[in-house]
């Protein structure tokens, strides 16, 4: 343990930590690049070569130029993604409720005598189609 003292770890910690950062941060950008619908294709090759030969000057100038539109593209794919979520939840909630709602109904109706059994079939199998 005395070839590689404490302070020695520390570092060695917290370089890689950054290292590790610098990767998140790099793939962070190429994945907004990719995501920018108002950016062009052209726009897109220039950034992505920009980034990848000259990397540490290729993120600083993005993070600068366009860092508050990649915060904005973030919200807005979340709120696309939940609103997804949101309506295919109540459109799987209405679509199976609503004609479980109706067959109960229905149910209840011919245990009561009030409709026949034949009425109970022809009404449950337009409720299913």
């Amino acid at each position: 343990m005395d070839d590689y003292p404490l302070l020695n770890i520390f570092w060695t910690m917290l370089w890689l930590f950054l290292w590790i950062l610098w990767f998140f941060l790099l793939f962070k950008i190429i994945t907004d690049i990719f995501r920018d619908h108002s950016l062009g294709g052209w726009g897109k090759a220039g950034w992505l070569v920009f980034v990848i030969l000259l990397p540490f000057l290729g993120v600083f100038v993005y993070l600068i130029a366009r860092g508050s539109g990649m915060g904005e593209r973030d919200v807005k794919q979340y709120r696309e993604s939940e609103q997804a979520f949101r309506s295919y939840v109540q459109e799987a909630a209405g679509s199976g409720g609503g004609s479980a709602e109706e067959l109960s109904k229905l149910a209840a109706l011919k245990s009561k005598g009030d409709i026949t059994q034949e009425e109970y079939d022809r009404a449950k199998a337009k409720i299913l189609a």
